[in-house]
């Protein structure tokens, strides 16, 4: 008996969290859904005889068909090509902007919260700085450097404003953190400073920030949305949700094919983002569980 005890390890963490995120029905849907999302964003677009840069001079504002199946725009762009192509950018943009800002989120937390003194004042500082700036109104006005090509750029802008809350959470847990026994254990065998940081402190907060990162996606997507539909993010020759929701509500009262069909695709994504971010939530925490 005790020899089989020994053999079977125990399961590992992320083994026991898969398995509560994948007993969570709220779970399997959000990443189902995800997937699918994914694959009609990148590989649906093969499917097509319509790139997003082609125009059908034949048929302009057509309702759905055989030959383009969401319908074209005044234009005579193919919304099924264009709407494939503004969900992929804003999915890369959103990917792209939670992990940039949960990671500076993690960072500067563990930072102000291992170091105290100066340190922590400065960067505190700086957080609530950021946090009473008019994020909007900034990314307004640094538009016009978000110009083709420069969508990278719109990306890092914008994780820069989507950090600070989650950092103050980060402080406060890694100053709890630094007092445990496996820390100081490290500090007095030498261990550098930034390296009980990277090694040892940020790994213990990775539930915290694996979630934080999941709902800083569908933030990220939504406030790329809002901004691109008044024109401040994502600029033209490209697309994304929200320069073609701002496209489609001009013709949405007698073409509703040009909105309806980004529009709901927006709804879809960020409700399955959300779906997934309650589920690992959950299964980290079983704790936090809402009572069904």
């Amino acid at each position: 008996m005790t020899a089989l005890l020994v053999g079977r390890r125990a399961p590992s963490r992320l083994r026991v969290v898969a398995w509560r995120f994948f007993q969570s029905t709220q779970g399997r849907i959000g990443f189902a859904v995800l997937v699918l999302l994914f694959l009609l964003a990148f590989a649906g677009p093969a499917l097509s005889p319509w790139s997003y840069t082609d125009k059908d001079f034949t048929a302009f504002l057509s309702p759905p068909s055989a030959e383009h199946w969401f319908g074209t725009l005044q234009t005579g762009a193919d919304v099924y090509a264009v709407t494939l192509r503004g969900m992929r950018k804003s999915l890369i943009v959103g990917l792209l902007a939670a992990l940039v800002s949960t990671a500076l989120a993690a960072v500067v937390g563990a930072f102000a919260g291992y170091f105290s003194g100066w340190t922590d004042r400065t960067l505190t500082w700086g957080a609530d700085l950021l946090l009473v700036l008019p994020a909007f109104l900034i990314l307004a006005v640094m538009s016009p450097l978000f110009g083709a090509g420069q969508w990278v750029l719109f990306v890092i802008m914008l994780a820069l404003f989507l950090w600070m809350v989650t950092s103050k959470i980060v402080r406060g847990m890694t100053i709890s953190l630094k007092q445990r026994e496996f820390i100081q254990a490290a500090r007095f065998m030498g261990v550098s400073p930034v390296r009980i940081i990277f090694r040892h402190i940020i790994p213990n907060l990775s539930s915290l920030l694996i979630v934080d990162a999941t709902l800083n996606v569908s933030a990220a997507i939504l406030t790329e949305t809002s901004l691109s539909y008044f024109g401040f993010g994502i600029q033209p020759p490209d697309v994304s949700f929200g320069t073609l929701i701002a496209d489609g509500s001009r013709t949405a009262l007698y073409a509703p094919w040009t909105f309806w069909f980004v529009a709901g695709l927006l709804v879809v994504t960020v409700l399955a983002v959300n779906l997934i971010g309650d589920a690992l939530r959950d299964a980290f925490d079983p704790a936090s569980r809402r009572p069904r």
